[in-house]
């Protein structure tokens, strides 16, 4: 497993173009890498989600916070240089999507050899008891994939809770009162003092079982095509925040797979025009759900007969059909 880390860089527009060039450019075939990577202030925000309504937009503009959207589902993370983003890139084998037990379990052994008593609880978080240190999620495309995850080592807090819009039905369904009280440092639960290049170093020793890892050093023609993906996806307006018209029904409720939250414009009793966000973690492109309900009757019949064209768990994870049906209808 080849090791990648360009340390000096801080823009999240790069850093996500790094990965996804490893994904899609580098031979994973033969080869599994593993990636480092650290941001500078930014949101972070899941494939499928609301830019507008998941971030503090006054807040992020004045305080110059970049947000950019990423490949995976999930939801909205704030990133800094107190935080440690890591990326397993493989071939998907067909067992490992939606496995994040196999790739959180190194980054969790690792954190215990430091004392941290960490473990993966719920859909994809790492934990110290109550506290939520790391998220995960998970990209698959043409027969490769990442499993890709935060550790909050150092980072502000504070800015955590100024640059996100947590929705309260997200709190309660996991019985807490604030972003506060849900998130923690790593910092906090060492047994002695250390900055985050020391962190790395020990990461590093116990997920290559103290070798050396081989490294894998971008080329002037890897960056080339990294800067094109930057620019194209990652520095595009369309991609970040995307166009939300006004909505006649909206329609949201959270799920065990997530929030999924579909907006449907009805003329004349058809569906004209639809969107559907969320933080759900599935592996097929939502536009497809959306193009199939568009020139459907707003019945609740018609609208099952459309989504029976499709397999919805490839899109939203472990939902039946009715479930997603009550919900649009």
């Amino acid at each position: 497993m080849k090791f990648i880390f360009n340390p000096d860089i801080r823009d999240p527009k790069l850093n996500l173009a790094v990965e996804e060039y490893i994904l899609k450019h580098l031979n994973v075939e033969h080869e599994d890498y593993f990636l480092f990577y650290i941001n500078g202030p930014s949101i972070i925000i899941g494939k499928n989600q609301n830019t507008s309504e998941e971030v503090n937009l006054k807040y992020i503009e004045e305080n110059g916070i970049d947000v950019v959207r990423r490949l995976s589902g999930g939801g909205a993370v704030y990133h800094d240089e107190g935080n440690l983003n890591f990326s397993f890139i493989t071939k998907d084998d067909g067992n490992s999507f939606n496995n994040y037990k196999k790739f959180t379990q190194p980054i969790v052994d690792a954190l215990k050899q430091l004392g941290v008593e960490a473990e993966l609880t719920g859909r994809n978080d790492i934990q110290v008891g109550e506290r939520k240190i790391s998220g995960n999620a998970q990209f698959t495309t043409r027969g490769r994939m990442f499993s890709h995850g935060t550790l909050m080592f150092n980072s502000n807090i504070e800015e955590v809770v100024n640059s996100l819009n947590v929705s309260e039905e997200k709190m309660r369904s996991k019985g807490i009162k604030s972003v506060r009280s849900r998130v923690a440092n790593i910092t906090e639960f060492l047994e002695e003092e250390m900055e985050m290049e020391r962190f790395v170093e020990a990461l590093l020793h116990s997920i290559y079982d103290g070798q050396e890892p081989e490294r894998y050093v971008l080329r002037d023609e890897d960056w080339e095509i990294v800067q094109d993906i930057s620019k194209e996806r990652y520095a595009n307006w369309d991609w970040n925040f995307g166009k939300s018209p006004k909505f006649d029904v909206e329609s949201k409720r959270r799920f065990p797979i997530g929030t999924i939250d579909v907006r449907l414009n009805v003329n004349k009793g058809t569906i004209t025009e639809a969107k559907i966000y969320g933080d759900f973690f599935g592996v097929g492109d939502i536009h497809d759900v959306e193009q199939v309900l568009v020139g459907t009757r707003f019945e609740r019949g018609a609208i099952r007969e459309q989504l029976s064209q499709l397999d919805v768990k490839h899109y939203f994870g472990n939902i039946e059909l009715e479930e997603l049906v009550d919900l649009i209808s």
